[in-house]
């Protein structure tokens, strides 16, 4: 699986979860995880087009919408979707994928 993948100008990255107790914790590392992608990818927050969030719990939007709120970027606030799914083990609480424009060339 790719962590990121780079298409007509458009970066697409897998799901990324994080390690933490509770939810502001994890979404703090997969923002992170995020921020390093994107610039491997040629991209930055603030080209972010949309997020889908997946949230164990949704009792944790709080704390997750927290933390990204204060990590996204006023001037392009991305489209935005968030979902209560069971995840891949009992560990991830959030999981975040995005979608994003690569820098103007």
């Amino acid at each position: 699986m790719s962590q990121a993948v780079v298409h007509n100008g458009v970066v697409y990255l897998a799901g990324q979860v994080g390690e933490g107790a509770d939810a502001g914790q994890q979404t703090r590392a997969i923002l992170q995880a995020i921020d390093a992608l994107l610039e491997t990818c040629g991209s930055n927050k603030s080209r972010i087009l949309s997020t889908q969030i997946f949230l164990a719990d949704i009792a944790d939007f709080a704390a997750m919408h927290a933390v990204l709120e204060a990590w996204i970027d006023p001037a392009s606030p991305p489209a935005r979707a968030t979902i209560e799914a069971k995840l891949a083990a009992p560990r991830y609480l959030v999981e975040i994928l995005v979608v994003a424009a690569q820098n103007a060339q």
